[in-house]
């Protein structure tokens, strides 16, 4: 069978984040790393292929038995994120959409000016005790991005098993950070009111069920 299943729901940030942008043509005395911005409106964005890396990345500790190149990986990851193996080659079977900011209005509300902080930070060194001031762009905690990714179902009965696979990916990313140091508190993010509908072709209600019960089971308490 083919169909094609719609995910959606809320990526909120708790902390903040940075997720780089292009400093190339920035002029003298602005932000040193400045976040990515959507072109038309100018607000922070995610790329889909943040979120799809940064998944990826931490499904393959999990499942992969050691250190592997990304088309070795293991089949579960393989069938949801693709694989470029030489003679081997398989589509994602998960498709990420770019998310941009999507609750400007309400932040404004909250008494807001701009959609981004600047934290300024300082690297000293430890042989000559310099310091070397950085300014980095962060977009605010309490940030919600709409969620959009698309499933292509290609087989019932590795449905259920792929949608697990995901929401462990979600799940993992909760206890992580999504961007930039994380080390240093910036990123964390959380999963929120996450569904799923069918809406191309039919699918077995109760597979729909048992895919929304698994999905909402990301939710970080």
């Amino acid at each position: 069978m083919y169909a094609k299943i719609k995910i959606f729901g809320d990526l909120y940030v708790k902390t903040g984040m940075h997720i780089g942008g292009s400093s190339a043509f920035a002029a003298i005395g602005a932000v040193d790393s400045p976040v990515i911005r959507d072109t038309r409106s100018s607000l922070p964005m995610i790329p889909g292929s943040s979120l799809k890396g940064k998944m990826r990345t931490l499904l393959a500790k999990e499942f992969n038995g050691q250190v592997v190149e990304p088309e070795n990986d293991h089949e579960r990851i393989a069938r949801l994120f693709g694989s470029s193996k030489k003679e081997k080659v398989r589509r994602s079977r998960l498709l990420f959409a770019d998310m941009v900011l999507a609750n400007e209005g309400e932040l404004r509300k909250a008494g807001l000016q701009s959609m981004t902080e600047v934290k300024f930070e300082n690297s000293i060194s430890r042989a000559t005790a310099i310091a070397n001031p950085r300014q980095i762009e962060r977009t605010v905690a309490g940030s919600v991005f709409e969620l959009d990714l698309i499933y292509e179902l290609e087989k019932e009965e590795e449905f259920i098993e792929d949608m697990e696979t995901l929401a462990e990916g979600m799940k993992l990313l909760q206890y992580d950070y999504l961007g930039g140091s994380g080390s240093r508190g910036y990123g964390k993010v959380e999963f929120q009111n996450i569904e799923a509908e069918a809406v191309v072709g039919d699918v077995d209600e109760a597979l729909m069920e048992q895919c929304n019960r698994i999905l909402a089971e990301t939710t970080q308490r």
